[in-house]
């Protein structure tokens, strides 16, 4: 893995507080809160409700965009902005494997029928530095 692939990886290999840009259906911007965790290969999954509105948003258009990796204002520290193309996961066996306890204050469990799983594959990051003004990207092309 790149020096690059690894920062980025540090920050997306643990749960992040991520802010998930929509477009809504008249063509506006929607950003809420949700907690990604990805894989080695940058995959990132969140779970969410069936009902919220991100899914048809996400369902309408998949371009989705997140920004991770600052948790704490006063500890200024590397950040993530990443574009990519979200789906919408019910099947049993994707919502099985990302299931963990801290879901159970959120869903009844992994059989729940409100309980989905939202994944993200990204085509461009960008790792930004604090007192930088030039981040350095990674692209999946």
């Amino acid at each position: 893995m790149s020096e690059l692939k690894n920062r980025i990886y540090e920050i997306l290999g643990k749960p992040q507080l991520a802010s998930l840009a929509t477009v809504t259906c008249d063509g506006k911007p929607w950003v809420r809160y949700v907690i990604a965790l990805a894989s080695e290969d940058f995959t990132i999954r969140f779970a969410t409700s069936t009902k919220a509105r991100k899914v048809d948003q996400i369902k309408n258009n998949p371009e989705v965009h997140l920004t991770c990796g600052v948790n704490d204002p006063v500890k200024m520290a590397p950040y993530l902005q990443i574009q990519g193309k979200a789906v919408l996961h019910t099947e049993q066996d994707v919502k099985d494997e990302f299931w963990n306890d801290t879901l159970n204050k959120i869903f009844q469990g992994p059989d729940d029928p409100n309980y989905a799983v939202i994944q993200v594959a990204p085509y461009k990051i960008e790792y930004c530095t604090p007192g930088s003004f030039e981040s350095e990207v990674w692209t999946s092309i």
